[in-house]
């Protein structure tokens, strides 16, 4: 399903960043497919065709190519549960499970029985919405995750092919030469010399700028757990630990990102114990600092929002516990309060990170569900946490297994609802806990007290909840990212105020 020449060439002319993964352009004259940013020589338009996806462009007979590396480029498409229609839905719910998938032998037909429809369905409305079959793109992702720890990393190539998601070394490398028409051997001895210009062990991962990576950072950095993430403002990066579930064994180990804003792209260097865990690893770190978010489309519904500060992200989370834990601590106390408190659970109740991090400081892990479920209320509120939000911990944790929100799964009106029938989490915490925790692009919390005065034409007089809602309506479908931008600009103006009283 090419695209339409006319909108696609002009920007390739320009190079333009602002539609890098959002369409990639297959050449006749090589056979080979590029992102938009690609600084080859471009090539004649009679030559081109564009298509909204890799895996198009790939099920269309083109090669990825070796210099603009089409498996870094961000991803396109919001998240499944910001999309109305069923169809659309079930089809953008079934490539993020494709995209999640870490299991070798995973079906098409084990997904339409997940989606709750008949695998001939599941092929027909994917077909409609991604232009390929479900296999052809879940092979097309298992081959460039593939291509990218060829080039990126030092495991050896039977562990490689195993991490990108295939069953078998034989079944690996019959599918590259066919696709790529090449031997692994041969792109990972060309990628030998890149990698020598870079620093080993880092995976590259791409973002369409502008990236407001500063604001980004300082939001993590006021609400980082000691133990368990350090972020570094000055240097752009982050470390962090992290418990992984990959294949139904759970992974222990740290990551550090380190951002380069003028390359548009972030390196990923995980701890050697999550290397084998790739597929489940790179979707989440897009997710976490929503490296594929479109700052245009965004930015213009945000108006004067974004004027001073554009390409402001929506961060999410690697942990959906730790955030819920953390979003419930935060109930009625200061940011710095909740901050303190998360780090006395984690110092009473964490396990102690084995694997030797890079970033001193960094040395525990969050406690697990099963570790909180355990105890008793009185061991909790020993922290100073009040009695009734140890109770409510206690039973997220024990509820933690069958909620929608831990599974990542179903709409977001359903999620809420789960949410809100647990003790002690009300609408405000609910909706915090969706933003980040499901990077739910269109959260917005009409009880906090800081978007009601933001919003107000006299900030000492809020808005009621009724006309904070009606006041945020022109930021949909991005009233997330409002949010976070008038909480950001409250931040700033404190500083002020008290430096002027």
């Amino acid at each position: 399903m090419p695209l339409d020449p006319d909108h696609c060439y002009p920007a390739l002319v320009a190079r333009d960043a602002r539609f890098d993964g959002l369409w990639f352009v297959g050449v006749s004259s090589t056979g080979i497919y590029c992102r938009p940013i690609c600084r080859v020589r471009t090539p004649k338009r009679e030559n081109c065709s564009f298509y909204a996806s890799a895996a198009q462009a790939e099920a269309a007979a083109y090669r990825p190519c070796l210099k603009c590396r089409p498996e870094l480029a961000p991803r396109a498409g919001q998240p499944a549960w910001s999309v109305m229609d069923a169809s659309h839905t079930l089809a953008r719910q079934a490539a993020e499970w494709l995209d999640r998938s870490d299991d070798p032998e995973a079906s098409i037909e084990q997904l339409a029985t997940q989606l709750g429809i008949t695998g001939r369905h599941l092929r027909r409305i994917f077909a409609a919405e991604h232009g390929v079959t479900p296999l052809q793109y879940l092979q097309t992702r298992r081959l460039l995750l593939a291509k990218q720890l060829l080039s990126d990393s030092k495991l050896p190539v039977s562990e490689l092919a195993h991490a990108a998601g295939f069953a078998s070394l034989r079944r690996f490398n019959a599918a590259f030469i066919e696709h790529y028409r090449m031997q692994p051997s041969a792109l990972r001895r060309q990628g030998a010399a890149a990698a020598a210009m870079a620093k080993p062990g880092q995976l590259r991962l791409a973002f369409r700028p502008p990236y407001a990576v500063q604001a980004l950072l300082q939001f993590l950095a006021d609400r980082a757990i000691p133990g368990v993430e350090v972020v570094d403002l000055d240097q752009q990066r982050i470390s962090r630990s992290l418990r992984l579930l990959h294949r139904g064994q759970i992974l222990r180990g740290h990551l550090v990102v380190q951002f380069d804003a003028q390359a548009s792209q972030l390196r990923l260097s995980p701890s050697a114990s999550l290397w084998p865990a790739s597929a489940s690893l790179l979707p989440l770190v897009r997710r976490w600092l929503d490296l594929d978010a479109e700052p245009s489309g965004i930015d213009a519904r945000m108006g004067a929002l974004a004027t001073a500060e554009p390409g402001l992200r929506l961060p999410g989370c690697v942990d959906r516990f730790e955030l819920a834990v953390r979003a419930v601590l935060g109930q009625q106390v200061t940011v710095a309060a909740a901050r303190t408190l998360a780090a006395r659970l984690v110092q009473r109740f964490g396990e102690a990170l084995v694997e030797p991090a890079q970033a001193p400081g960094l040395n525990r892990l969050f406690p697990s569900p099963a570790s909180l479920a355990d105890l008793e209320p009185s061991q909790i509120a020993e922290l100073g946490i009040i009695r009734q939000r140890a109770q409510a911990l206690i039973a997220l944790a024990e509820s933690w297994p069958r909620l929608r929100f831990a599974l990542g799964q179903g709409e977001v009106d359903e999620a809420r609802k789960e949410l809100l029938a647990l003790p002690g989490i009300g609408p405000w915490t609910a909706d915090y806990m969706l933003m980040r925790g499901w990077s739910w692009p269109d959260a917005f919390p009409t009880g906090d007290i800081v978007l009601r005065r933001a919003l107000s034409p006299d900030p000492a007089q809020p808005l009621t909840a009724a006309q904070t809602l009606a006041a945020a309506e022109p930021y949909r479908p991005y009233r997330s990212y409002a949010v976070l931008r008038l909480w950001r600009n409250a931040a700033l103006l404190a500083p002020a105020k008290r430096s002027s009283s």
